[in-house]
């Protein structure tokens, strides 16, 4: 018997379907030529923490750092039983299939689990990227030996480990070091979460710091027998322009109206070609958050989870976390069926659905640009949308428009460019007249979607009768002063973006080449840091820890973030450890490096920083909250509860002082709620107390409970405002 190990129950069911008369079984599925599928749910073990082999290491103390513990796991708490079902099935089996992602992470996460059950059978390998039948039975005919793999799982196994130990032993040194200058807050760092901090702090200096200096927009209008247009100048090699060919010199700007007004023009070239732009292509989980945020304002981890809940729940939508904006070239096969479940689940995009040509393939259904999962999209499975929630409906029809996009013709138009020169100077347009409308007539709501608009020309008037033989007149001239404008701060959707290309802020060639390679089999991603499955998380627990707020749309530092990030060494700033880390795990995939080898380095460096720490101290200005005006002994801290964040007093529970945040600031004058009055006239019929009136979770309802509580918990339902007691 074949057990075969899948890394998710949707993939371990479409292995059992390619092999063939399956039957379910508890956590398995059995197949009718005698083979096994079970499937882990994402990881079901984590690394063993310091505590769990030294219990004094729960007591943070900076004399026990660094800590070094045994590479060892444990299993996720609620997943226990399918380990022990995996371990069972395992010993049954005579050979092992691994089935997990083909990736780095898929392979250490069975690979995990093969090793802590102690497993002695033989194990092969299996690559499968797409659930796709035909794909899943070719992937079953060439199976691979697992052993091939092994330096994969090591490099894996290395980052993970040395993901834990830096942050477990930094975080607690920044904060030790903190609170012996008073700070009362975790000061966290983390090889992702700490370079985050970096691009927003930078983004902001840049922002604040930028001196903004004057330049001249030069615009001339032509006009002929057939008709009027405007163009922009375009300066000559010499001329005084900034980096980005901006006019500097006034003088040079008002010589310029001054010599072209009422002049003759020469067409120096009349070019019209006839063009295409492609849809845009399916979301992979960054891009989705990214829209999700500038459409709809959700936060990055909201969108994860309305993802999550989509795929599990209602099946809906396939794998949530891919990277991947791409489909496999089988998968074309499905859109006549796709596009039907879109129509019957959201009608208000069922004529969109129908009016899609399953004939047409799109850039998108590419096999080769196919890494270890494909591109988010609608899965063949129907439900009502109305009987989702507000927010699921809302990504659910963004995922759908842009599948549907796929078998939308090509947006077509007929580009002309001009360029024109009158006295000297050279002026040039760019026009375009529409010629088909195509997918683009799907988002002609979205205005503000870059993707879509961010390559449309100066007009969209006819100049196609401008040739170079035209006679034109420069009727007039403008100089239209303005003044540079500083680095944008980020959006939640910009910072998200830049988190798939931090590489082109890297001006270190190395580290920059190194992200960059990281990355070259992934069309998504272009020296980033962090992974769809972790940004959202990373950048909630930046705001958790007060390092960044969102205000006004926008993503900002906080002077905590500011003064914690200058407390640190810019090799935790920058995303410099992602790129050397790479190049040495690349190594130890190539058997040229051991996965202990690399730990070590990396706690080589980490006990040199800590030492640097403890020699030097810091200075946590901002991380000293402002002393509790209530009990006078504990000071305030900044707290994420259900409705959002607050401030609550360090001497809890002595002291259960709590205070609204407002801008990132307890709000010392904010009004509180009183409590409700218990009633004189409906009294409780168990002790006699005076019943009170609260509101309920649904708008406008309420109900009656005891004044007495908790010693005594009489309720009743509310009937026109009075109780509902019973005689």
């Amino acid at each position: 018997m074949r057990l075969f190990i899948a890394e998710k129950p949707e993939l371990g069911r479409a292995i059992a379907e390619a092999i063939g008369n399956g039957q379910k079984d508890g956590g398995c599925i059995r197949c009718g030529n005698g083979d096994v599928v079970t499937w882990c749910f994402g990881h079901l073990l984590t690394l063993t923490d310091p505590e769990d082999h030294d219990p004094n290491a729960k007591q943070w103390s900076m004399e026990s750092l660094p800590l070094r513990w045994p590479v060892e796991h444990k299993p996720i708490g609620d997943k226990e039983s399918q380990i022990k079902l995996i371990q069972k099935l395992a010993g049954q089996a005579s050979e092992i299939v691994h089935a997990g992602d083909p990736d780095d992470e898929g392979q250490l996460l069975v690979d995990e689990v093969l090793d802590y059950i102690g497993n002695n059978k033989p194990v092969r390998r299996i690559l499968i990227n797409d659930l796709n039948k035909k794909i899943v039975q070719k992937a079953l005919a060439n199976l691979r030996d697992n052993s091939e793999f092994f330096g994969l799982y090591q490099s894996a196994l290395a980052r993970s480990v040395s993901d834990q130990v830096y942050g477990y032993n930094l975080t607690r040194a920044y904060t030790l070091a903190g609170r012996a200058a008073g700070a009362t807050q975790v000061l966290s760092v983390g090889r992702v979460q700490t370079p985050i901090l970096g691009l927003v702090v930078r983004r902001d200096r840049a922002h604040e710091s930028h001196s903004a200096h004057n330049y001249y927009d030069l615009m001339a209008r032509f006009a002929g027998d057939g008709g009027a247009f405007t163009a922009k100048h375009r300066p000559a090699d010499g001329a005084p322009v900034d980096d980005k060919g901006r006019v500097l010199d006034e003088t040079y700007a008002a010589n310029l109206v001054q010599a072209v007004k009422g002049q003759p023009a020469t067409v120096t070239s009349a070019n019209t070609e006839e063009k295409e732009a492609a849809a845009p292509l399916p979301y992979n989980l960054l891009n989705l958050q990214a829209d999700a945020s500038r459409k709809f304002g959700f936060s990055p981890d909201k969108t994860l989870k309305l993802t999550q809940s989509l795929r599990e729940k209602h099946r809906l939508i396939t794998y949530n976390r891919s990277d991947c904006e791409y489909l496999s070239d089988e998968q074309h096969d499905d859109a006549p069926a796709v596009l039907a479940a879109i129509a019957q689940t959201a009608p208000v995009l069922a004529k969109a659905a129908q009016s899609g040509d399953p004939a047409i393939k799109s850039r998108a259904f590419n096999s080769k640009n196919v890494s270890a999962h494909h591109a988010i999209i609608p899965t063949e499975n129907t439900a009502d949308l109305a009987k989702l929630s507000d927010d699921e409906g809302k990504l659910y029809l963004l995922i759908a428009r842009a599948y549907i996009a796929q078998f939308w013709p090509k947006h077509a138009y007929r580009e002309t460019t001009i360029d024109l020169e009158v006295s000297g100077y050279a002026f040039r347009t760019t026009s375009r007249v529409t010629t088909l409308e195509g997918w683009k007539k799907l988002y002609a709501r979205d205005t503000d979607n870059d993707e879509v608009h961010q390559d449309d020309a100066d007009s969209t008037d006819n100049l196609e009768w401008v040739t170079t033989s035209t006679t034109l007149t420069c009727e007039d001239a403008t100089s239209e002063k303005k003044q540079t404008k500083p680095p944008a701060r980020y959006t939640m959707a910009t910072l998200l973006k830049d988190l798939a290309r931090v590489a082109k802020y890297v001006t270190d060639p190395k580290i920059r080449q190194l992200l960059l390679a990281k990355d070259q089999e992934k069309k998504g991603e272009h020296g980033g840091i962090g992974t769809p499955a972790t940004r959202s998380a990373i950048i909630e627990q930046l705001m958790k820890r007060g390092f960044i707020a969102e205000q006004s749309k926008k993503v900002i530092s906080t002077e905590l973030g500011r003064e914690f990030h200058d407390l640190l060494p810019e090799s935790a700033t920058a995303p410099d450890m992602t790129a050397l880390w790479h190049e040495q795990q690349e190594q130890i995939k190539a058997g040229q490096m051991t996965m202990q080898q690399f730990v070590d380095g990396v706690a080589e460096h980490i006990a040199q920083e800590i030492e640097r720490i403890k020699t030097e101290g810091v200075k946590v200005t901002a991380a000293v909250g402002p002393e509790c005006p209530t009990c006078g002994n504990g000071s305030l801290q900044r707290r994420k509860g259900k409705s959002g964040f607050f401030w609550g007093c360090s001497a809890y529970p002595d002291c259960k002082a709590t205070f609204p945040d407002k801008r990132g600031k307890p709000d010392f004058n904010a009004k509180k709620k009183e409590a409700p009055a218990p009633s004189s006239e409906h009294l409780c019929p168990k002790c006699s107390k005076g019943l009170i009136r609260r509101a309920g979770k649904k708008k406008g309802s309420y109900w009656w409970g005891c004044s007495g509580f908790p010693a005594c918990d009489f309720r009743a339902f509310d009937n026109k405002g009075k109780p509902e007691v019973k005689e």
